[in-house]
């Protein structure tokens, strides 16, 4: 099996990109690309699917990136925050109202996370069932795993550490999973100096664990892309073999019959 797999980051990337629909990193729409993981079922033919996965580069690739980066911000501006409240009594409404922002950034980002290894992992799925030749490819995964049993439990493990540092600041997760929900729990918290502390160390360790937590994701995303893509070389190079052995067949010279001589057949 051919394993010139340099070209698949290239390729892959725009699989999440399509299915996700990332916007921006102001993350305005946060959220709503896990429903567009639905769009792989909706694609007409296998065609359709191949071309999906020739059609970006390194978009995924970039955004975790970018993501982390924009997780370490919030993570330093939060501390900037925690030691301004260590020098007053309580923070003003205008600073807390950045504070509110920030955190529902940080809400928003571990949505993003989420999105995007549901939205791998169901490509992962589709791909097996349509094609028997992906399904058979063989990677290094522990336990036999697939990269969507690995992704699944990627997103288990985020919440189940981000509900552990909510519970420990006594908070429910519940209260970490909407906007609403985090807008309406920070109000709370913002009648007491105890309670935006509380907001602050609690959004500071969520977003140091989700810096890491990106990064094991990035670091999952170019694995499946580095295989996918060496599917598709050897998928392509099975083509082109095909096609040029045809080609060798119907082009081959044909020997004149010699003067003189009938052709009939011979039993």
């Amino acid at each position: 099996m051919p394993r010139r797999s340099s070209t698949s980051h290239r390729w892959l990337t725009g699989i999440a990109v399509t299915a996700i629909t990332l916007t921006s990193l102001t993350f305005a729409e946060a959220g709503s690309a896990t429903g567009a993981a639905t769009e792989w079922t909706q694609l007409a033919n296998n065609a359709q699917l191949v071309d999906l996965l020739k059609s970006s580069g390194l978009q995924v690739d970039n955004q975790l990136t970018q993501i982390s980066q924009l997780t370490e911000q919030i993570q330093n501006q939060l501390k900037i925050y925690e030691n301004m409240l260590q020098n007053t009594a309580q923070l003003p409404n205008h600073i807390w109202g950045q504070v509110e922002g920030d955190l529902n950034k940080l809400r928003s980002i571990v949505d993003q996370g989420q999105s995007i290894a549901f939205s791998m992992g169901n490509a992962d799925d589709v791909l097996k069932q349509r094609f028997k030749s992906y399904g058979d490819l063989k990677v290094n995964l522990p336990n036999a795993e697939t990269f969507s049993s690995t992704y699944q439990s990627w997103s288990d493990t985020n919440r189940d550490t981000i509900g552990s540092t909510l519970k420990a600041a006594i908070l429910t997760a519940d209260q970490f999973d909407s906007e609403e929900s985090t807008m309406s729990s920070l109000r709370s918290m913002s009648e007491s100096a105890d309670g935006q502390m509380k907001a602050l160390q609690v959004g500071h360790e969520i977003a140091a664990q989700q810096v890491a937590q990106m990064q094991k994701l990035r670091g999952l995303v170019s694995q499946q892309m580095a295989m996918m893509g060496t599917w598709l070389q050897t998928e392509q190079t099975d083509k082109d073999l095909a096609q040029a052995r045809r080609e060798k067949f119907f082009n081959a010279d044909v020997k004149s019959v010699p003067s003189g001589q009938k052709m009939e057949p011979r039993w």
